[in-house]
């Protein structure tokens, strides 16, 4: 199968532009010309017309355009599926964000292996945009994620939320916080909106970082303050590292189940996000 085209053709449809396809995908603009032909002549119709306004998709083009992100899925499924995963029936591949794999990946491991025995798992570290271009081409299974990227291929549910709290190595209150020695935690667009309608004087702070690790290390290292996951800022507390800033705000992050659209009713994939959703209702005392 030539999936290229398929590629070619889908990425088209978002873009609209021959020279934007190109450059996303790594190829000429020439290259790009030369699969939409070829498309177009296994097809036999246009897909596409040309005009000062732009390009656009033809009565078949806009025809083909499911068909082509149900054969791009196929493919997929059909890569998965003949994949070698050793004495394991099948693998599935997981996508998290990174926050998420501080604390929380080795109690989940254990219950996705429990639940599913037979299977195999890959497990990788990202960020919400990467991951739902993976599983749009078919590289992961599931993946959990901050910021939806909504598109035609993917299922978004909601399936709990993460406590982010402001910690300190020196000051005490919110009112004592010097803006200077502050970190700010830019975990997702969601939570940067929360945290400037909450704190709007320490949105432009001197330093930022998405990562909850980076975060932590920062205020330790700085002598700073800043808002890390509940569990990290527990655990700093008990240990003399740091403690809880009085009057600041507790951020919620609301976390994503993202699954292929074909998949989502899947009863391997409605396991792994039951036992997702539990894991965060178990937490939810948090609040």
């Amino acid at each position: 199968m030539q999936t290229e085209l398929l590629e070619t053709f889908l990425d088209l449809c978002e873009t609209r532009s021959f020279n934007r396809t190109a450059d996303r995908l790594g190829v000429t603009q020439s290259t790009v010309s030369g699969r939409v032909r070829a498309l177009e002549g296994a097809l036999g119709c246009r897909l596409f017309h040309r005009s000062r306004a732009g390009t656009g998709l033809t009565t078949e083009g806009l025809r083909f355009e499911p068909h082509a992100r149900a054969l791009r899925q196929g493919w997929a499924e059909a890569l998965q599926d003949t994949a070698g995963s050793g004495n394991s029936a099948m693998t599935l591949r997981i996508g998290l964000q990174r926050d998420l794999t501080d604390h929380h990946i080795g109690g989940w491991m254990r219950q996705f292996r429990a639940a599913l025995p037979e299977a195999a798992f890959y497990i990788e570290a990202d960020y919400s945009a990467q991951m739902c271009a993976d599983l749009v081409s078919g590289a992961l299974d599931l993946a959990l994620l901050f910021t939806p990227k909504p598109q035609p291929d993917i299922h978004f549910e909601t399936i709990g939320e993460l406590g982010y709290r402001m910690v300190a190595t020196s000051a005490t209150s919110l009112a004592q916080l010097k803006p200077d020695r502050y970190v700010r935690a830019n975990i997702s667009p969601a939570f940067s909106a929360a945290h400037s309608g909450l704190l709007p004087h320490l949105t432009a702070a001197p330093v930022s970082s998405g990562q909850n690790a980076t975060v932590t290390g920062l205020i330790l290292t700085l002598d700073g303050a800043g808002y890390v996951l509940e569990d990290t800022a527990q655990s700093l507390i008990e240990a003399g590292q740091a403690h809880a800033v009085t009057g600041a705000p507790r951020i919620q992050q609301s976390v994503f189940a993202a699954l292929p659209l074909r998949q989502r009713h899947r009863p391997l994939q409605r396991r792994l996000v039951t036992l997702l959703r539990a894991h965060f209702m178990a937490i939810a005392p948090y609040k």
